[in-house]
C-alpha cells in the first residue's frame, strides 16, 4: 500500500497488460487510461488508499506510464514512473486528481494525443479527459472486469492472505464473545486480529458486527444470553476481500432448532464443494434441489422462520458481484457460496 513493496507479481502484471493490449488491438484502441485504485493495482502492482489519486496509462505500442503521489516507487510494472505533488508542507492537497492528471497531460504531449482511448466511464473525470480532446473514447471497464473474473496465481496468494485474516478474526471471536461483552469491543478485537494476521492496515473489514439481529454495524450494546452473533466478515488485503460468515451462540448453548439449521447449512456447503467445478454453470449449481429445499419446520425465508436460501456468485477483488446467468466458472476462480437458513431466536419471537 502507498508505495510499499508490491504483493502482486510484477511479471504477472505485465502478462495482464498484454491481455489488455490484445483487446486494444481488436478494438483499435491506441491507449487505455485507468484511474481506479483496483485497476492501477491490477496492471502496475501498486495500490494507494483513498486519499491519493494515482493513474496508469497503457499504450498499444507497449509503453506503460504510472503516475503516483510524492515519491517514485522503486519497483513497478511500468516503463515510466512520474510523480505528482500530493502534499504541501506535509498537508494533503484537495486537488489530487487534477494534480495527477496534469502530470499525465505533460507526458502525453511527448507521445501525441491518441485517436482512440479506453477509459473507465464510471470513474474517469474531466481532469483526465480534457487531455484527450479530439480522441474517440470508449468504456474499457467491462473488459477489465471480465479479465478480473479469472484470478492469476499472484492474486490468489493475496486472497488467501485475506482469508487467513478472516480465520484469525473468527478464532478471536470464539475467545471473547460472551454475555455482557460489548459489540464495539468485539469489533475492535477482531480488527486487531485481522491486522496482525495481514501484517498491515486493512483496506476493508466486512459488513456485520451487530449481535442478536441479522446484520449491521457494531453498537454500544452488550451481547446477551440467547443471542446469535452473526459475523459477516470481509477483511481485505490491498483490495482483495475475503467473504465469510459464521454464527456464534453468545451463551455457548445453541437451541436444537439452531443446531438443525447449522447442520442444514454446512451440508449445503459440502454439496457446493462437490459440484462447483470448472465448466459448471453458477445458476445450475445454485438451483440444485438439495440447496433449495426447506429445512424441517421451515416456513419460508421471508418470514425468517426456517427456509434455506442459497446464493452462489463470483466476486472480484473489490467485491464486484458478477452475473450468475449462464456464467461458467473457469479455473482459477474463487466462488462465494452463501447458503442461509433464517430462524427466529427466542427474543425475536417475543
Amino acid at each position: 500500500m502507498n508505495g510499499a513493496e508490491p504483493l502482486l507479481d510484477l511479471d504477472a502484471c505485465r502478462v495482464r497488460q498484454e491481455r489488455l493490449r490484445r483487446h486494444m488491438t481488436a478494438r483499435s484502441l491506441d491507449a487505455v487510461v485507468v484511474v481506479t485504485a483496483e485497476h492501477v493495482h491490477y496492471l502496475t502492482g501498486h495500490r494507494w488508499d483513498f486519499r491519493f489519486s494515482p493513474l496508469a496509462a497503457v499504450l498499444a505500442t507497449g509503453d506503460v506510464l504510472l503516475v503516483c503521489p510524492d515519491k517514485p516507487v522503486e519497483r513497478a510494472a511500468a516503463d515510466e514512473v512520474r510523480i505528482y505533488e500530493a502534499k504541501w508542507r506535509s498537508t494533503l492537497r484537495n486537488d489530487q486528481r487534477e494534480a495527477s492528471a496534469t502530470v499525465f497531460g505533460d507526458w502525453l504531449q511527448g507521445h501525441g494525443v491518441p485517436r482512440r482511448v479506453g477509459i473507465e466511464f464510471s470513474a474517469c473525470p474531466p481532469h483526465v479527459t480534457r487531455w484527450l480532446a479530439g480522441a474517440d473514447v470508449e468504456d474499457i471497464e467491462p473488459e477489465l472486469l471480465r479479465m478480473r473474473r479469472q484470478k492469476d496465481p499472484d492474486e490468489l496468494a493475496v486472497l488467501r492472505r485475506a482469508i487467513e485474516a478472516s480465520g484469525a478474526m473468527y478464532a478471536r471471536a470464539r475467545e471473547i464473545v460472551a454475555p455482557g461483552v460489548s459489540e464495539l469491543t468485539v469489533f475492535s478485537e477482531l480488527q486487531a486480529a485481522a491486522v496482525a494476521s495481514c501484517g498491515e492496515m486493512l483496506t476493508g473489514t466486512g459488513n456485520d458486527y451487530a449481535c442478536g439481529v441479522r446484520g449491521g454495524p457494531p453498537r454500544n450494546r452488550p451481547c446477551q444470553a440467547g443471542d446469535l452473533y452473526i459475523l459477516d466478515l470481509g477483511p481485505a488485503c490491498r483490495g482483495y476481500f475475503a467473504d465469510t460468515s459464521r454464527a456464534i451462540a453468545v451463551d455457548g448453548r445453541p437451541t436444537d432448532e439452531q443446531l438443525a439449521a447449522w447442520r442444514h447449512v454446512t451440508g449445503a456447503l459440502e454439496l457446493v464443494e462437490r459440484i462447483a467445478k470448472p465448466g459448471v454453470r453458477c445458476r445450475g449449481a445454485a438451483s440444485q434441489p438439495q440447496l433449495g429445499r426447506h429445512a424441517p419446520g421451515g416456513r419460508g425465508h421471508r418470514r425468517g422462520a426456517g427456509a434455506l436460501r442459497s446464493q452462489i456468485a463470483v466476486r472480484h477483488a473489490d467485491r464486484e458481484r458478477l452475473p450468475r446467468d449462464g456464467h461458467r466458472p473457469r479455473q482459477p476462480q474463487p466462488l462465494s457460496a452463501r447458503p442461509h437458513r433464517l430462524i427466529a431466536t427466542p427474543r425475536q419471537r417475543e
